[in-house]
């Protein structure tokens, strides 16, 4: 079992150095431990902000210091919390570390003062995992959805479903207690109803998961074409920088040049490859592999054309091998007098209903459509759904288990629309549901599970 008996300590603040930093000390005793290291004869008062300096060591320095003190159960962890703020060098604050737990502190492990918090009682876990995803947020929309779910949003939409099926639970339990009443709880057409209403609520929020994953763990795009159309100059301009060398020789980008940027919130990595041809050297055909290699895994492929001149072989050849996949089709060079027979829109290929190309007309040179290829990108992604549901749910393990949930309540109400299984396998089918959903709160959960999602927090959190 975890231990929440002794005093813990860590600092709370990224590593290296900065204006301020912030050693954090949680448990019972940790009011007597801050005691031995500040220099302050009264009390730290609750939820007070105290100057104060560091105790001498010796003829060491003395830091000053800001000292607050939340009293157990209002504070992060449920417990006794102590935090002291001082100048942000790594020797000031692992000097405090280490007095903390010369008087008895324990150094925490990682993700231990959440873990305590969830143990409280102050978190569920879908909450705990939510701090994790907010400390590692990198655009808005993934913060949204990190703040929405510590927020307490998905927790309720799971809530409420848990409490209509335990009310259903509840019936058929109460029937099964008194069977000699002759009297139904609740009736089989209403039982049908009831766990219909509880798939189909499940089956909304599960809708959200390709798009709460796509914010959470981010995209790749790749951008694909024969050598000389422009890939590297549209590249940095989605990025921002001239992170690939652009030049007029053909077969200048060598290997794959990877950048993670942010599209209209969406975390993406943006891919440049080798141009697309029968490559002359060893060094060349290697790049042109991993570009092969690249355009499979790429969530939407940037398939670029040379607008002023015609379609080559090696253009056709990409566009009838990329047909099936989510694409754009971006013409380049708009700025230049058009080529009369660049047919880029045409047939190449078997058309995919499910991945309809995008065509936008961009110039590289002067960032002309460059607006309307950030939302083409971000449609070919998205599929055009709203990004902006309050309760979306982005976490495999989540996703995981209230899929397990619908299979349980999937195959008690076929059960129960055939009329073929006696009660007690019905309820065993909607009392395994149940559990999933406590699992992905937190109300019964292993130690290993909950090892393996706080061993990814940061220290000091």
């Amino acid at each position: 079992m975890f231990s929440t008996e002794d005093s813990i300590v860590a600092i709370a603040t990224p590593p290296g150095r900065g204006g301020i930093g912030v050693v954090r000390i949680s448990g019972a005793s940790s009011l007597r431990i801050a005691a031995g290291i500040l220099d302050h004869p009264e009390p730290l008062r609750p939820r007070h902000a105290t100057y104060t300096r560091i105790r001498r060591n010796g003829a060491g320095p003395s830091d000053e210091v800001i000292a607050t003190y939340f009293p157990g159960p209002r504070s992060y962890t449920g417990e006794f919390v102590v935090e002291i703020s001082a100048h942000g060098s790594p020797v000031v604050l692992r000097g405090i570390l280490d007095r903390a737990v010369a008087a008895g502190a324990r150094l925490a492990e990682p993700g231990e003062f959440t873990l305590r918090a969830f143990l409280n009682g102050k978190r569920d876990l879908v909450q705990a995992e939510a701090v994790a995803d907010l400390i590692d947020a990198a655009t808005p929309l993934q913060a949204r959805v990190a703040f929405d779910q510590l927020e307490g949003t998905l927790t309720a939409q799971i809530g409420e479903i848990d409490r209509q099926l335990f009310d259903l639970i509840a019936r058929l339990e109460a029937s099964l207690d008194f069977p000699d009443e002759g009297y139904h709880f609740v009736e089989p057409a209403e039982i049908v109803r009831r766990i219909g209403c509880v798939v189909q609520t499940l089956e909304r929020l599960l809708a959200s998961a390709p798009r709460g994953r796509l914010i959470r763990e981010g995209a790749t795009v790749v951008v694909a074409g024969r050598p000389n159309v422009g890939k590297s100059s549209i590249f940095n301009r989605l990025v921002g920088a001239e992170r690939a060398i652009v030049t007029d020789v053909a077969g200048t980008t060598r290997d794959l040049i990877a950048e993670r940027v942010d599209v209209e919130g969406l975390a993406v990595t943006m891919v440049d490859t080798a141009g697309c041809r029968e490559a002359g050297d060893r060094v060349e055909r290697e790049g042109v592999m991993r570009a092969a290699r690249a355009r499979e895994v790429a969530d939407v492929l940037l398939v670029i054309i040379d607008g002023s001149v015609p379609l080559m072989s090696e253009d056709e050849r990409l566009l009838a091998e990329t047909a099936a996949r989510p694409r754009v089709v971006v013409v380049n060079k708009v700025d230049l007098p058009p080529a009369r027979d660049t047919n880029p829109s045409g047939s190449h290929g078997e058309p995919d209903t499910a991945h309809p190309t995008t065509l936008v007309r961009v110039s590289a040179r002067t960032g002309a459509g460059f607006e309307h290829l950030r939302d083409a990108i971000v449609a070919g992604l998205t599929g055009r759904e709203s990004l902006r549901d309050p309760a979306m749910i982005s976490n495999a393990r989540h996703i995981a288990l209230l899929e397990q949930a619908r299979a349980s309540l999937v195959a008690a109400r076929a059960s129960s629309e055939a009329g073929e299984a006696p009660e007690e396998i019905l309820l065993a089918d909607l009392q395994a549901a149940r559990a999933r959903f406590d699992e992905v709160v937190g109300t019964r959960t292993s130690e290993d599970v909950l090892r393996h999602i706080f061993e990814r927090f940061c220290i000091g959190k």
